[in-house]
């Protein structure tokens, strides 16, 4: 028996394929979770260097710096938390939750360079800024040349 090829109805059923990873992935991500897709929520971090330090900026909306840990580890920086849920829009059935929350860790391999009994952390307006100071023989130095 001949069957009619219809290409709308193989892109129907890759539509909802799709949509399913989607609402899976977005799923894990909001609750904390690894989904099937292997996300999981971590903060955006910035880095900067400059001739005397590098520097992380890392965007916590919503967070107290009770809720943010730093640990430092054999010249591995780990910042880690936990963000909770504060309020859920609920209507008849209907949810949405579009900011990630639940526990994140995110680790960072520090340069030899970085003078470790000097790191400061400070948290103004949900954003973490932590500043690794440069050892000083390791900071550019400028030489002069002589003239003979």
């Amino acid at each position: 028996m001949l069957t009619r090829w219809d290409p709308w109805r193989e892109m129907e059923g890759l539509q909802r394929g799709i949509n399913r990873l989607f609402d899976e992935s977005s799923s894990a991500r909001t609750q904390g979770q690894e989904g099937a897709a292997g996300a999981m929520w971590a903060p955006a971090v910035n880095t900067y260097e400059d001739k005397d330090a590098f520097l992380l900026s890392c965007d916590l909306p919503g967070m107290d710096q009770k809720d943010v840990k730093l640990n430092l580890d054999n010249n591995m920086l780990t910042i880690s938390g936990t963000r909770k849920l504060e309020h859920e829009d609920k209507r008849e059935n209907y949810q949405r939750v579009e900011c990630f929350f639940g526990t994140f860790s995110r680790s960072f391999t520090l340069p030899a360079t970085v003078d470790a009994a000097k790191i400061d952390a400070s948290m103004e307006n949900g954003v973490l800024t932590i500043r690794l100071p440069k050892q000083e023989e390791s900071k550019p130095k400028q030489i002069a040349i002589k003239v003979k």
